[in-house]
């Protein structure tokens, strides 16, 4: 309890370097919202403070079992110093990290009878980066936590539906041209800043797609009874 008054002591007479502790706590989950991975940096943030807090803590032990008297300057340059260490740390540690680092793609083993080559070209251009066995990883993908959450949203991605696979596992297909028109997919923050400018569609590319997948079988039931028909006639 003692220990507890004296951190928060400690708090008060840096105000300063406390506040600058939680606006990047608010950054970090900025950030985490920017790529899809808020839990994860949430989770990341708050262990970082705990760490920092116990090596503050280690420090303080280590003063009052000196001898030394409370010394607000000497306070302040060891919270900078320990965050500091603790980023450093944390951050080539994560980089250790294997997940995200094995990139082996799934087989390949049949796309969709696309209607169209157009309806193709706009189908990678929004959908494959994530959809099917041909993701081409971006730099950023190479650095961690950001590799986590590249990795992470691509796995979901595959396990819903991989293109690259339709032929043997067509998985949540049919929901491609639901996803597309209400906005969900591809996700905001894929687009956002331009980060994947290709996979923003314009209202016309996207009109252009959905009319290509309701023609295309397996996209939908109108896709379904076009095929039908058409092998029914010949």
């Amino acid at each position: 309890m003692n220990s507890l008054r004296s951190r928060l002591s400690a708090i008060r007479r840096h105000w300063l370097i406390a506040l600058i502790a939680l606006v990047l706590f608010a950054l970090a989950l900025v950030f985490g919202a920017l790529i899809g991975f808020l839990p994860g940096m949430a989770a990341l943030a708050v262990f970082a403070i705990l760490v920092w807090w116990v090596v503050l803590e280690i420090i303080a032990w280590r003063a009052r079992g000196s001898g030394s008297a409370p010394d607000s300057r000497r306070e302040a340059r060891n919270a900078v110093i320990a965050g500091v260490a603790v980023v450093v740390v944390g951050f080539g540690l994560m980089q250790a990290v294997p997940y995200g680092r094995d990139r082996t793609a799934p087989p390949v083993t049949g796309e969709p009878t696309w209607h169209d080559a157009a309806t193709r070209t706009l189908m990678v251009r929004a959908c494959y980066q994530c959809h099917s066995s041909e993701v081409e990883y971006p730099a950023y993908a190479n650095i961690a936590p950001t590799s986590w959450a590249v990795q992470r949203h691509i796995d979901e991605a595959r396990g819903a539906v991989n293109y690259s696979q339709f032929a043997t596992d067509p998985g949540d297909a049919r929901e491609t041209i639901e996803v597309i028109r209400d906005g969900s997919m591809p996700p905001a923050y894929f687009t956002r800043f331009g980060i994947n400018p290709d996979a923003k569609l314009t209202d016309a590319e996207k009109a252009q797609l959905i009319a290509g997948l309701e023609k295309t079988p397996g996209m939908s039931e109108s896709g379904e009874r076009g095929e039908r028909g058409g092998r029914g006639g010949g």
